[in-house]
């Protein structure tokens, strides 16, 4: 299997090399191997999900009736 690196994904995936360490960190890059300090991300590997709320309306915000 083939890897890439930090820098590579962010870059392929247009978010920051701290964002992919993120990504990684909390194990949503599937197939992502930490060696040392340093992060291989296989090659095929998608780009999660953005799982931020996008529309708009926030759940429970305040409590507002």
């Amino acid at each position: 299997m083939d890897f890439i690196t930090i820098k590579d994904a962010a870059f392929l995936w247009g978010v920051s090399p701290r964002r992919v360490q993120l990504l990684c960190a909390n194990k949503r890059i599937d197939g992502a191997v930490k060696f040392g300090r340093d992060w291989a991300i296989p090659k095929n590997a998608e780009k999660p999900a953005d799982g931020r709320i996008k529309s708009g309306n926030y759940k429970n915000w305040r409590n507002k009736e």
